[in-house]
């Protein structure tokens, strides 16, 4: 028995008028999806949640079979397992984001981003300092750790934006603002609070003082491009050690994701990653890549995680027609390539799941994620105008369901 759990984060969405009042996923060609729609068992599932905005690596945790507000210790210890990141017990780990600030246009003055230090006209303008590049960035974030970089503080590079800061023996407890929820904010009001916050502070605004003139952001900005001018400390905690998954279900398994935080996540649960560079084409990873890791996997294991995420200019650059395209790439080159060569190996089972994207302005769309099992090899499939789309997810007569049992489609007896 083969088991396949495909993860495709911030699909779900609303209709919208350029697709004819349909949503992205309603709207797309996805015949694969839409066959296992009519082998198995499509529905909702609630993703449990403390009250924050929960984004899909709550999704992630919980379809593995984790309570979250048990198991999830934030972003940023995830993300330090993908890396291989040594955290103590007792360290606490930041995601540490490079950003874009600007200085808020005051009495008919141009907004700038020159900016010299914090104040109350400082605005976040790019949560992703113009989707910098891994290169530049790892540039950058060495020139942080060399002069601010101790005992107690460092920094670690991860990919384009994305990176992490390990404070030894430091406060977990400080109140910190993801920077998607901060565009177009004050950063007065965005930045750190409570216990701990007063070093988090002094270390962004030095970190600012170094990025500004760095020659780097000289280059982008004569480029055109935003600079990274600042390094935003948020999502932070403690690595937390989690059951092992393979274990409890006595089977071999991977995780297959070019997200740091969500190889981080089947790392966590006992799953063998799948390196990076085995997924990258020639401009990086490609859903034709996965595709194929994933069968290779399933080739010498039982059980695969596999994780896709929408790009981040598609999921926040508010084409719904691009989001479409890659909504129809994903599915004849990820669910096709799996659901072809999956009957080669006999029996299987497999869950999809996709979910909704935390989106800026502290407004989530959906807390529900759409999720399909099916078993196989299909003897028969029944005719059915149903589709993987969020209306017939709604429509649907299978109860809502808790992403922490959906695991149990998979491994009725675990």
């Amino acid at each position: 028995m083969k088991y396949v759990i495909l993860h495709a984060s911030g699909m779900n969405d609303e209709p919208y008028r350029e697709l004819g009042g349909k949503t992205p996923l309603q709207a797309a060609s996805t015949p694969n999806m839409d066959r296992l729609v009519r082998e198995g068992e499509l529905g909702l599932a609630a993703v449990p949640s403390d009250g924050t905005l929960a984004g899909s690596d709550v999704t992630g945790v919980s379809i593995l079979g984790y309570d979250p507000r048990k198991y999830y210790p934030g972003p940023a210890p995830l993300e330090a397992a993908s890396l291989g990141v040594a955290v103590g017990e007792h360290d606490v780990v930041f995601r540490c984001t490079m950003v874009t600030l600007r200085t808020e246009a005051v009495q008919g003055g141009k907004p700038t981003m020159d900016v010299k230090k914090f104040g109350p006209h400082v605005i976040l303008d790019d949560p992703t300092a113009g989707y910098i590049d891994t290169e530049q960035a790892r540039e950058l974030i060495d020139a942080v750790n060399e002069q601010l970089g101790s005992e107690t503080i460092q920094f670690y590079p991860g990919i384009g934006h994305r990176h992490l800061m390990v404070w030894v023996g430091g406060k977990a407890r400080a109140s910190c603002v993801d920077p998607r929820q901060a565009v177009g904010r004050q950063i007065a009001e965005c930045l750190p609070t409570g216990d701990g916050a007063d070093i988090l502070r002094k270390l962004m605004e030095a970190a600012l003082i170094i990025l500004r003139d760095h020659p780097i952001n000289d280059d982008r900005r004569e480029a055109g491009l935003k600079p990274a001018n600042c390094l935003w400390l948020w999502g932070p905690g403690r690595p937390h050690a989690w059951p092992s998954l393979t274990e409890r279900f006595g089977v071999t398994g991977a995780v297959v994701a070019s997200s740091d935080l969500h190889r981080g996540i089947g790392i966590c649960a006992g799953l063998e990653a799948v390196e990076p560079v085995v997924l990258s084409g020639a401009d990086g990873p490609t859903l034709t890549t996965v595709g194929e890791a994933t069968l290779r996997e399933l080739a010498c294991r039982d059980l695969v995680y596999v994780h896709v995420a929408l790009p981040d200019e598609i999921l926040y650059g508010g084409d719904p027609k691009a989001k479409l395209r890659v909504i129809e790439e994903f599915d004849k080159h990820v669910v096709g390539t799996v659901v072809s060569g999956l009957p080669q190996w006999g029996a299987y089972r497999m869950l999809l799941v996709s979910d909704h994207a935390v989106a800026g302005n502290n407004k989530m769309q959906s807390p529900l994620a759409l999720y399909v099992f099916a078993e196989g090899p299909a003897q028969k499939i029944a005719p059915s105008s149903r589709r993987f789309s969020e209306m017939d997810a709604k429509s649907s007569d299978a109860p809502l369901r808790e992403a922490t049992k959906l695991i149990t489609k998979l491994f009725p007896r675990g």
